[in-house]
């Protein structure tokens, strides 16, 4: 647990400052607008690098990660996609896939138990595309506690809807 901490706050160091603006659920950027469902106060906003929207939840290891991706990703598959953002990932144990329905589309789900730097963790990810952009939602937790705040990553994704800009 401690280790996921530290892990998570050298993960936030490593974030810079991005052209980006979130206000009042809504994320902005260069190429796209969207807006993601609200979270408890648990949830502290945080920068993760390669990621436009991060929380942590205090002590307990638990992050919710958003990014969307407009440019230079091609036309992959969910799949592909999901399997990308296992990139850095070990000991990959697949849960399960299934697609759900997200703001007018289809979306991958998928559950895993992997290890992060040697770390065991649940991760649940989303991957959605959507007017030519790419957005992929995260969910890690410590083995045995992701299911205590799913209803939370459930609101986010809930609350999603994308604007293309630009």
């Amino acid at each position: 647990m401690r280790r996921m901490m530290m892990l998570l706050v050298l993960l936030a160091s490593l974030g810079g400052c991005r052209r980006v603006s979130f206000e009042d659920s809504v994320l902005s950027k260069h190429d796209v607008r969207y807006r993601v469902g609200e979270l408890p106060r648990s949830w502290r906003r945080v920068w993760l690098d390669g990621n436009d929207l991060a929380f942590s939840e205090e002590g307990t290891g638990r992050a919710l990660s958003v990014n969307a991706t407009c440019k230079g990703h091609d036309d992959p598959s969910l799949q592909v996609l999901t399997r990308h953002l296992l990139t850095g990932f070990t000991e990959r144990e697949d849960l399960g896939q299934w697609l759900i329905a997200m703001d007018g589309r289809e979306a991958l789900r998928s559950r895993y138990r992997v290890k992060m730097d040697g770390v065991p963790v649940e991760l649940e990810l989303v991957v959605l595309k959507k007017d030519n952009c790419v957005f992929d939602f995260s969910y890690v937790a410590p083995p045995g506690t992701a299911a205590e705040r799913m209803p939370d990553f459930d609101a986010l994704l809930a609350g999603f809807h994308a604007e293309r800009r630009g």
